[in-house]
């Protein structure tokens, strides 16, 4: 996004609120969810916040929607395949065979200074990656650590987290949203992806996510607005969550892609952008 003077990012409050708060942002995949990360991490910069963006996708795109570049995607190597530091935490190495001791609580305060990558003085990114097995809840090295990370960066202070989750709802039955206090439900005007929506509002409330909040995206017409309504009464959703927000269909973002973060230079007036500062000024807590 280029160099912000101090006029432009104040990295402290002027209300003096600094302390941070964190969100995770589920649903189904493809349904927006990466895009919607990278828009309001930079809408909180904005606002004055020091945001960590943390990418627990597998498919790793939360890097370039922020806007790093493409051409440096290999040395993006995500936590769950640094086989060295997994071993160093864990005191086990994946894929060496069971039998070995594992540390299920590993030390991971370093995480973030040793891999976080720093995009400006208010942004940065941690890609986490993932473990793709069947079992849910595997005592593998891999899980022991990305839980251990996961709980530490719900404990880290003056610092907003925005957590990309995977496609689905798999990584809350390994209990990765503890500690977060908001939960952005991504979902779009389709039976499927308000299906899954549906599940993950269930299951926040179940671990104890206090705000949860349902965003519509790709809203480009009355037809599928009264559609995503139908679907909305049809499931419940409204008596489940605390607010429900709407996104627009917004075709700029294609030729943006993948740093969508671009928008705020192109469109800083689209109602695109105008729609996701209302959501950053909804979630922010009030004092």
């Amino acid at each position: 996004m280029g160099k912000k003077t101090p006029e432009e990012i104040k990295f402290l409050r002027q209300d003096g609120i600094t302390k941070g708060f964190k969100v995770i942002i589920t649903g189904k995949g493809g349904a927006g969810k990466t895009t919607l990360t990278a828009l309001l991490a930079w809408a909180f910069v904005n606002r004055g916040y020091k945001v960590l963006a943390v990418d627990e996708d597998p498919q790793m795109n939360l890097p370039f929607a922020l806007g790093y570049p493409t051409e440096r995607s290999k040395e993006l190597v995500p936590l769950s395949q640094n086989l060295d530091y997994i071993e160093e935490k864990t005191g086990a190495r994946p894929g060496t065979g069971w039998g070995a001791f594992l540390r299920l609580n590993p030390p991971v305060e370093d995480v973030v200074d040793r891999f976080g990558i720093k995009l400006n003085e208010a942004l940065s990114f941690l890609v986490m990656g993932t473990v793709i097995q069947p079992a849910t809840g595997c005592l593998c090295p891999e899980n022991a650590l990305l839980d251990a990370v996961i709980k530490h960066i719900s404990l880290r202070q003056d610092e907003l987290v925005l957590l990309d989750t995977q496609a689905g709802v798999e990584h809350f039955g390994r209990a990765l949203a503890k500690g977060f206090s908001h939960c952005l439900v991504v979902t779009d005007a389709s039976f499927n992806a308000m299906a899954v929506a549906t599940h993950s509002i269930k299951l926040a409330k179940e671990i104890g996510i206090k705000r949860i909040y349902l965003v519509v995206n790709r809203l480009d017409g009355g037809p599928l607005i009264q559609r995503a309504k139908d679907l909305i009464q049809r499931f419940d959703i409204d008596k489940r969550v605390d607010s429900i927000f709407s996104l627009p269909q917004e075709n700029g973002l294609f030729e943006l892609e993948p740093a969508v973060i671009d928008l705020y230079k192109k469109d800083p007036n689209s109602a695109l952008v105008q729609a996701v500062k209302d959501i950053c000024e909804q979630l922010i807590p009030k004092s």
